[in-house]
């Protein structure tokens, strides 16, 4: 694998690059770090890359980089512990998925077919973003893949399940968006009164199973 691309966001961060084909490596990475008491800096993963936030009074960005080449090397042979497993139930169509039957159309199958496709595999959470507990999976089979609306709503419920492009993903809390609706659960992704307020983190694997309204 070649070197990744590592380079400053403003004064307190690095993000290093290396591409989706890198992400069981990067979240290495994180395990690495997860390890390290007293650690004068955080990780967060992202999709192909991971950012290194430090405070500049207690660590120099020129040893912030020497830590962040330090744990992409060191991540090369570690070995992740099994991942986590969860299952999403969800009631798809009518008022809970109100585009499943334009996905259908778009993909050329019937809408028992897109829910029979869409809640086959294992989605691998690549990392947590754009909302408090929103996953970013990998792993939607490629003959589900459509577009993303060309007028978002202005606001998504909570657990609404969508596909946008080449991506599923649940909306943790209402929002506005612009992915197609086929389902909804009644799983709750963000709580901040939890100790761990996202349920989900980078490394887990969800599965989608279909529910009776």
């Amino acid at each position: 694998m070649s070197s990744p691309m590592i380079h400053p966001l403003g004064e307190a961060a690095l993000v290093l690059d290396a591409g989706v084909s890198a992400q069981t490596r990067l979240l290495a990475m994180g395990y690495l770090a997860e390890r390290k008491s007293n650690r004068p800096f955080q990780l967060i993963p992202g999709v192909g890359n991971i950012t290194m936030r430090f405070n500049p009074l207690q660590l120099a960005s020129s040893e912030a980089l020497v830590l962040l080449q330090s744990l992409w090397a060191q991540a090369e042979t570690v070995s992740l512990p099994p991942p986590r497993q969860f299952e999403i139930p969800v009631v798809y169509g009518g008022a809970a998925g109100p585009d499943l039957a334009l996905v259908a159309e778009h993909c050329q199958l019937s809408e028992a077919a897109v829910i029979e496709a869409h809640a086959s595999p294992w989605y691998d959470v690549l990392c947590i973003g754009f909302l408090p507990g929103f996953p970013y999976l990998a792993g939607l089979p490629t003959a589900l893949h459509t577009p993303r609306r060309s007028v978002p709503r202005h606001q998504v419920a909570t657990g609404a399940v969508g596909i946008g492009g080449a991506q599923t993903g649940i909306y943790p809390c209402p929002s506005p968006g612009g992915w197609q609706l086929i389902g909804q659960t009644s799983v709750n992704l963000f709580d901040p009164t939890r100790a761990e307020p996202c349920l989900l983190r980078a490394g887990d694997q969800l599965r989608f199973v279909p529910q009776e309204a």
